[in-house]
């Protein structure tokens, strides 16, 4: 009798919290009070199960590998971190805001490009006359007047509903 294998793959979103602190601080290659330490810094903020037990993500991981390596191959303090991380997150939100405008230029844009076909489209089967020809369809042009003294022109407003004052 042959016994036959089954192989079971489970896929986790990189941001669930699967690790204990002891599996994290190993998979880190730190010591977990080191875990704890940056946790209370805000450095990282892992899970919670609902009994309270951290459990750290795979992105919770990468991110104290990061640490680890900007501490001690860069050379930077925990403060030093922090701020890289803040600037980090700063730029990512820049990213986003920028990728949104973007979208929504190209929106715009393609809605102008429809409204101008829209545009033409009427013209075309209208009576407009372009401008080269207009010079047979107009009086001849008068010698302009004297130029008046400048002062400002008053021009009439009318809300919606009102009636023009006679």
């Amino acid at each position: 009798m042959s016994m036959r294998r089954t192989r079971t793959t489970v896929t986790v979103s990189s941001d669930r919290g699967v690790f204990m602190i002891s599996v994290a601080a190993e998979l880190a290659e730190m010591h977990p009070q080191t875990l704890r330490m940056y946790e209370q810094r805000g450095l990282i903020e892992p899970k919670r199960s609902p009994k309270g037990t951290r459990l750290y993500s795979h992105e919770d991981v990468e991110r104290l590998r990061r640490i680890q390596e900007m501490t001690n191959d860069l050379g930077l303090n925990l403060a030093g971190v922090e701020h890289v991380l803040r600037m980090e997150q700063e730029l990512d939100r820049a990213k986003r805001r920028v990728d949104a405008l973007e979208r929504r230029t190209e929106e715009l844009q393609a809605e102008m490009v429809s409204q101008i076909d829209a545009v033409k489209r009427e013209l075309r089967g209208g009576e407009l006359v372009p401008l080269k020809h207009t010079h047979s369809l107009l009086p001849h042009r008068m010698p302009p007047a004297e130029p008046e003294p400048s002062r400002p022109r008053r021009i009439p407003i009318r809300r919606d509903g009102e009636q023009p004052a006679r």
